[in-house]
C-alpha cells in the first residue's frame, strides 16, 4: 500500500528513468534524431552543390538561429554574446566549405552541440527550453553520421 502523500509513479516517469531522457525532452530529442539524419543526408538533395558547401551552409544557419532567440530574449548582452558566438561558427563553416576541409564542418557541428548543451544547462537565452536539446541532438547525430560517411569514403556529390 502506498504511503500517505506519496505520488504514484506513472508509466512515462518509469520509462524516462529507464531511458535517461526526461519526459519533457523526449519529443525534442526524437525530432532532433530525425533532423540530424536529414542534415547528414542534405548533400544528396542539393546534389548540384559540393557536400562541404552544403554542410557549411547548414552549420551557419544552425548557429544563426540563436541570434533570433537572443533578440527575442531582449537583453543586449545576450544579443552581443550570441552574435559573437554565431560569428565564430560562421567562420568555422567558411573554413569547412573547402572540399578538402569538409570534416571541419562536422567538427563545427559537434562543437555547436556542446554549445547547445551549455545553453540547455544555463538557460543563458531565455525561453529556449526545448530548443537546445533538439538542436544538440541534430548537431551530434549529423556530426556522427557525417564523420562515419567521410571515414567510410562515401561518394558525396562534388
Amino acid at each position: 500500500m502506498a504511503e500517505i502523500g506519496s505520488v504514484p509513479r506513472s508509466a512515462s516517469t518509469a520509462s524516462a528513468a529507464a531511458t535517461g531522457v526526461r519526459p519533457g525532452l523526449r519529443t525534442p530529442v526524437a525530432w532532433g534524431v530525425v533532423f540530424g539524419g536529414i542534415q547528414a543526408a542534405s548533400p544528396l538533395g542539393l546534389f548540384w552543390l559540393d557536400a562541404a558547401t552544403v554542410y557549411a551552409l547548414g552549420l551557419a544557419l544552425i548557429a544563426a538561429v540563436y541570434i533570433g532567440f537572443a533578440v527575442a530574449d531582449g537583453r543586449r548582452h545576450v544579443v552581443a554574446i550570441e552574435t559573437a558566438v554565431a560569428s565564430v561558427f560562421v567562420i568555422i563553416a567558411a573554413v569547412g566549405a573547402a572540399p578538402r576541409l569538409a570534416w571541419v564542418a562536422a567538427v563545427g557541428l559537434a562543437a555547436h552541440g556542446l554549445k547547445d548543451l551549455w545553453q540547455h544547462r544555463t538557460q543563458f537565452v531565455a525561453n529556449t527550453r526545448w530548443w537546445p536539446p533538439f538542436c544538440a541532438t541534430v548537431d551530434f547525430v549529423a556530426a556522427a553520421l557525417i564523420a562515419v560517411a567521410f571515414t567510410a569514403g562515401f561518394p558525396f556529390p562534388t
